[in-house]
């Protein structure tokens, strides 16, 4: 039994064949790359917020070590400090991210019995990104004599 294939299955594609496969191939190839474009934008926020978070945290850490009489102390804890994203860089010459902080250490504002034992600590965190100011914030609590007297 032979089996007969028709002339239009042997025929060559035409013109207008090709140039929309063409558009279609095209049009899934901007798509990927715009969808690369947009995740590497995302993975560097996610970067930078990371770096904020750990910036905080590190300079909260910082402020636990000192004593009550330096904290205290008006000017021993600077109000304003710089970070970068690598933090072996220098800001002078420093072409990534640089982080601009600010401190504040504030009266306990709740309970007024033991309002001169606490202290309230603002940190707040500020940078540009792509154009845009971001900005991240903690608030922490110093005791005179550790947050175990007031828990336990």
């Amino acid at each position: 039994m032979k089996i007969r294939y028709s002339k239009k299955l042997k025929q060559a594609m035409t013109l207008t064949e090709v140039v929309i496969a063409i558009l279609i191939v095209v049009i899934g190839a901007a798509g990927l790359m715009s969808c690369f474009g947009y995740s590497f934008k995302v993975i560097q926020q996610v970067r930078e917020n990371q770096r904020a978070t750990q910036i905080i945290l590190e300079k909260a850490e910082t402020l636990r070590l000192y004593s009550w009489d330096q904290v205290n102390t008006s000017g021993f804890i600077p109000s304003t400090f710089t970070a970068t994203y690598d933090g072996d860089a220098t800001t002078t010459n420093y072409s990534g991210t640089v982080y601009y902080g600010d401190v504040s250490i504030v009266n306990f504002p709740y309970a007024t019995s033991y309002q001169d034992k606490m202290k309230a600590l603002n940190l707040t965190l500020h940078w540009t990104s792509l154009g845009i100011t971001r900005n991240r914030s903690l608030t922490t609590y110093i005791a005179k004599d550790g947050i175990q007297n007031y828990v336990y």
